[in-house]
């Protein structure tokens, strides 16, 4: 799943234009990815860097066979989504009390009610449904993060009805150790079609912690073109894994992905100069 246009681009300062996004995507889905997330409908007011959804959504060009999809926060992101022709969404909830509550003003329990309520509205009107379950693996307020709330969380959500559940590494604490203990756990409760997993990288483990996670047999994984993002509650963290660096690792290890990696790494190239600094990707930086 590449993130790179929302997940990538939503803590960036310098005010990229729609036209840079939109060729951003169109450049991403050339490069053989099949499901990119473009970005979210969300209040101006909290995320500025991407009040241009819809007119971002009306720009790109679609291909038959790349699932776009955009983050909703609640009914009224739903339905500004749905007029923009959006047929993917994603919904989100933290495993975090206190990220809950300084992410979105809801407690864990609210999101929840308020995650299920656009899950049915977003599968009754025939969109697919994903879901993040966010501070996973550890919180900056609260530090671990109990398993069996991760585990109930997942269970939740998969209960709604969504596809998958990425679970997060919202501000790259995670570790390969963490990986091997979580996920027989989560596997006792879901199946591995169930579950993706979305590391930020800013401990540098993020290829080690997909690495141990095949094992495990699962296969889908979140990354943003150039290593792009981060999370305001991280300020150093490095951004999210590379799509590039995670490419660069399936490839060596025989794993077929379909996808070009120096047409996504190209794609991150025309992005930098938007962003204004160099990009994380350790296979961008020593082409």
């Amino acid at each position: 799943m590449e993130v790179g246009p929302r997940d990538g681009l939503q803590n960036e300062a310098a005010r990229i234009s729609t036209d840079a996004k939109i060729a951003f995507v169109d450049r991403l889905s050339a490069a053989g990815l099949r499901h990119i997330e473009v970005s979210a409908f969300v209040s101006p007011k909290w995320i500025p860097q991407l009040d241009d959804a819809g007119e971002v959504f009306a720009g790109i060009t679609r291909r038959p066979d790349v699932r776009y999809s955009a983050l909703v926060p609640n009914m009224k992101g739903l339905e500004r989504a749905q007029a923009a022709g959006v047929t993917d969404v994603a919904i989100f909830v933290a495993a975090s009390e206190t990220f809950s509550q300084r992410n979105t003003n809801r407690t864990i329990d609210a999101s929840v009610q308020t995650s299920r309520e656009v899950a049915l509205a977003a599968l009754a009107a025939g969109l697919r449904v994903r879901g993040y379950l966010s501070t996973a693996f550890g919180c900056p307020f609260e530090g671990p993060v109990p398993v069996e709330r991760v585990v109930t969380l997942t269970r939740q959500l998969v209960d709604m009805g969504v596809f998958a559940v990425a679970v997060s590494d919202t501000i790259g604490v995670a570790h390969p150790g963490q990986v091997r203990a979580l996920l027989p756990e989560l596997l006792a409760a879901v199946s591995p079609t169930d579950l993706a997993l979305h590391f930020h990288d800013t401990r540098g483990t993020a290829l080690a912690n997909v690495l141990a996670a095949l094992d495990f047999g699962i296969t889908t994984f979140d990354a943003s073109a150039g290593g792009l993002g981060g999370c305001p509650y991280a300020p150093r963290a490095t951004g999210n894994l590379a799509t590039e660096d995670l490419l660069y690792m399936l490839h060596g290890l025989d794993i077929e992905t379909g996808v070009d990696i120096n047409a996504v790494s190209d794609a991150a190239l025309a992005m930098a100069p938007h962003v204004g600094h160099p990009l994380a990707s350790r296979y961008t930086q020593t082409r």
